[in-house]
């Protein structure tokens, strides 16, 4: 018996072998009305993520890849139910969330926490670094007094901040060191999920590898699971066990990252590898520069959403939308040509 395509189900391939799943997302949408007009009436929908499914393990990280405006952070945000989602399912150590309540949802908030972008506008300026990190075990009653100042200080020592810094404000950091606040902030809870949304692209390089092999520390010890959200192919390649390719709206390809680097099956993940930069001068190899714009997730092109860009279109891919279908063992792609 076969498995479905991805907007019907996860298939088999997409979900962790002997590995406990943590999150599991299942035909994901998440459409937004547009205001229309004086009295600002729905006047279309913007389908900024349209059917995404994947499963992500214990000790797991899913790189989540893709242009600007394809719908990355959209899904890093519903996943952890910052947004109610259209459509869908989203299981959390095998608990359905999709539909909980704030109040029901609430044990389950520990469980799930985010790295943000920019590790400067995440701070809140008027509090002390140990305040930020302490907040999460105050807002859920877990410590207080003397027992929460040493979880605090304890939780600077593993990110690789002195305790004498508790004190300090986030102005008083560098942008790596106030990364590392945020993902202290993360860990506070104990969570079983973390979605990192772009966590190193405001850091310079050298600060960003430091970054990420905390990150990568981090999860050996505590077997976490990361949805880790990056346009960077480079940062990606690095920390990433799997990667799902995503543009406008829906995943395009997904698969180990050593066979995405070394075979991708889609255009678009074809296009994305070429326009790495090589740090060798004398390594010559063909760019795919792609040709015209994103389309607008408002209106999105029948049949396949890359054709209009795809130098490969057939005429079945202007018309008929392809399935995310395995075209070798463990490599799923939605291609008609594949």
């Amino acid at each position: 018996m076969t498995e479905p395509a991805l907007a019907t189900g996860t298939p088999a391939a997409f979900r962790p072998g002997t590995r406990r799943p943590v999150l599991e997302v299942d035909d994901l949408k998440q459409h937004f009305a547009v205001p229309h007009g004086f009295l600002r009436r729905a006047g279309g929908r913007v389908l900024a993520v349209d059917g995404v499914s994947f499963t992500i393990a214990q000790g797991e990280t899913l790189g989540l890849v893709g242009e600007s405006g394809c719908g990355k952070s959209t899904v890093g945000r519903t996943v952890l139910r910052l947004i109610d989602p259209t459509a869908g399912t989203i299981r959390l150590d095998g608990h359905d969330i999709t539909r909980l309540t704030k109040r029901e949802l609430r044990p389950f908030r520990p469980q799930m926490q985010i790295i943000f972008q920019d590790p400067f506008s995440s701070l809140d300026p008027r509090m002390s670094a140990g305040d930020i990190v302490a907040e999460p075990l105050r807002v859920h009653g877990l410590a207080k007094g003397r027992a929460l100042r040493e979880l605090v200080a304890g939780l600077f020592d593993r990110v690789g901040l002195r305790r004498a810094q508790m004190e300090s404000f986030p102005h008083q950091f560098s942008g790596g060191q106030r990364q590392r606040i945020g993902i202290a902030r993360a860990l506070a809870l104990k969570p079983k999920l973390i979605v990192a949304d772009e966590p190193v692209s405001a850091l310079d390089v050298s600060i960003q590898a430091q970054v990420l092999n905390l990150m990568m520390d981090l999860q050996r010890e505590l077997g976490l699971a990361y949805l880790f959200i990056s346009h960077n192919l480079a940062v990606v390649e690095h920390i990433s066990d799997r990667i799902a390719v995503m543009y406008l709206g829906r995943i395009v390809e997904y698969t180990d990252k050593t066979t995405l680097f070394t075979r991708p099956q889609h255009p678009y993940t074809e296009s994305l590898l070429a326009a790495v930069p090589v740090p060798d001068p004398r390594v010559k190899r063909q760019k795919r520069l792609l040709q015209g714009d994103v389309p607008s997730p408002i209106n999105p092109p029948s049949g396949c959403h890359f054709h209009t860009r795809c130098p490969y279109a057939v005429e079945r891919c202007r018309i008929e939308p392809p399935a995310l279908r395995e075209v070798k063992p463990g490599q799923w792609a939605a291609c008609h040509l594949r």
